[in-house]
């Protein structure tokens, strides 16, 4: 007895899977960016892509800064828009996003040979009371934000300046990095590229290369 021809195509219809398009995760759920700090101010993500790997479709939706950390080329695939890149990235490049007024989807692929890393600091909420001043000239900045990138050669030194914010220190590279406060207490320890730390008190300090080999010191103020 033959199947209807309504009925024959419904039951091939059904038969056939749907093919649902990639649900966008969190930044923070992504399984490459790693979590190592999470406040009441700020996550801060290590995130590395190997070479030929891409991150899930994640969506960011705070403010951001970006501090990579290898040399690297990269493309940024935006659904219903055209790819970005390739796109070569460099050791200590500084990027600052507005995205709390526009989020951002997007995976992140590694079409080069090295591998793609990059810290990447999602800015939740500014600390009360009015922004500061800036301290110097902002590498990168955004409504929440400010970068400061001090590149040292061997021996030398950021200018005195002074933290009102809570602010991120980070090492683009690895560095023997001496900080002296005008008291005349200075520590001095070797850091590796990645290296960070968290700081929500007032500081005012010179930062030092004291190592043979030139660094990059990125210091990321909430404003």
């Amino acid at each position: 007895m033959s199947m209807a021809p309504a009925i024959l195509l419904a039951a091939l219809t059904t038969s056939i899977p749907a093919s649902d398009p990639q649900v966008a995760v969190p930044v923070d759920k992504e399984p490459l960016h790693k979590l190592v700090l999470q406040n009441d101010y700020v996550t801060v993500l290590h995130v590395t892509i190997l070479p030929g790997q891409s991150t899930l479709l994640h969506t960011h939706s705070h403010d951001g800064v970006a501090v990579r950390l290898s040399e690297a080329t990269i493309r940024l695939d935006v659904p219903g828009e055209a790819s970005t890149g390739p796109v070569r990235t460099h050791v200590g490049e500084t990027s600052a996003q507005p995205y709390a007024a526009k989020p951002m989807t997007h995976t992140v692929n590694n079409v080069g040979t090295t591998p793609f890393e990059v810290i990447d600091i999602e800015l939740l909420r500014r600390p009360d009371g009015p922004p500061t001043a800036p301290i110097a000239t902002a590498a990168a900045e955004n409504p929440s934000a400010r970068a400061y990138k001090w590149a040292l050669a061997p021996g030398a030194s950021s200018p005195q300046h002074t933290h009102e914010r809570p602010y991120l220190i980070i090492a683009a590279t690895p560095m023997q990095l001496s900080m002296r406060s005008p008291d005349g207490a200075s520590m001095d320890h070797p850091i590796k590229a990645g290296d960070f730390h968290w700081i929500d008190s007032k500081v005012t300090h010179v930062l030092t290369n004291s190592g043979t080999e030139a660094g990059v010191i990125v210091e990321v103020e909430l404003k």
